[in-house]
């Protein structure tokens, strides 16, 4: 296989990043020093005022210097010393999405009290799902939905606002059901397309987005996270390409297989590069075994075999 065009790009022809990547987008929103955009965004979900928040529960999410650490996590966003939130971005549509959402839900609400202390610390939590698919069972909603445990046969009574999911459905906001563009709107053109006329428009009266549009900018201009965007790029091409040609071929068998085989070498190959680049940018050893799923000892030989190039 060629070795992907992406792979060898000068540093003037890097792309803006889609802030639908959820590693992008777990930058974006999760990193500290980020708190102003964070908060702009979750004020347009929330329709709440929203006087502090911190994002120091999610690890460092990428190298702040060549030598540094990068990882990738859930963005928990604590929510006025009272509140948690935690905010997923799922493009791919995955058919157990629901129970996902109450089990990102119930780690979040069980994990925010501290060994010894009493269910009355319990915090209210609420899991924002930003989902690039229309979930099944929702056709007839609009694009934003919020739910809570609610009584059944009234339907007047909540149990408890302890919990709350959100749900959010990029497809939706083209369907014309839209009605009144408010603040959340302008956030959710962002994120399906940050290049756009539109989003250049609202950028003169909207501070945050303007913000998170310099960020996206500074973001896409870090070489390990445009070789993660390439890594995730290569895999999906070669599996689709794969899928083209077993479909092509009429057989089921080897469709199945084409498509495995692809998107394995896809990921193989993008994962070498990616290896490549970390080591030569003197990322830890410890966290490309983490991220990569590769054993150390290979990880170690692909860097004596860099070593002894050089």
């Amino acid at each position: 296989m060629e070795e992907s065009l992406y792979f060898n790009q000068e540093l003037n022809e890097r792309r803006l990043l889609s802030p639908k990547m959820d590693f992008v987008f777990q930058v974006l929103f999760g990193e500290v020093g980020n708190e102003e955009i964070t908060k702009d965004f979750l004020e347009a979900v929330l329709k709440e005022k929203i006087t502090e928040i911190d994002l120091g529960k999610n690890p460092i999410l990428r190298r702040t210097k060549v030598k540094g650490k990068m990882g990738i996590l859930d963005v928990i966003v604590e929510i006025n010393k009272k509140e948690v939130c935690n905010i997923e971005m799922q493009i791919a549509k995955r058919e157990d999405i629901k129970k996902r959402l109450l089990y990102y839900w119930g780690r979040a609400y069980t994990r925010n009290l501290g060994k010894g202390e009493d269910y009355g610390e319990l915090k209210r939590t609420i899991v924002i799902l930003i989902a690039g698919f229309e979930l099944d069972g929702l056709e007839e909603l609009g694009y934003f939905t919020k739910w809570n445990l609610i009584e059944r046969e009234n339907r007047k009574q909540i149990l408890t606002d302890d919990i709350e999911i959100d749900i959010i459905e990029l497809p939706k906001i083209h369907n014309g059901n839209t009605e009144n563009e408010d603040g959340l709107l302008e956030w959710l053109y962002f994120l399906e397309n940050p290049e756009s006329e539109g989003v250049e428009r609202i950028m003169k009266k909207n501070k945050g987005i303007k913000k998170a549009k310099e960020k996206l900018e500074e973001i896409s201009s870090d070489i390990i996270m445009q070789r993660l965007a390439d890594w995730e790029e290569a895999a999906e091409r070669d599996a689709i390409s794969a899928r083209k040609t077993a479909i092509k071929e009429g057989l089921k068998e080897g469709r199945e297989e084409g498509i495995k085989e692809g998107k394995k070498e896809g990921i193989e190959e993008g994962k070498q590069q990616l290896i490549i680049e970390m080591l030569k940018n003197g990322v830890d050893e410890d966290f490309i075994v983490k991220i990569s799923g590769m054993s150390k000892e290979k990880i170690l030989q692909i860097k004596e075999k860099i070593t002894n190039k050089e």
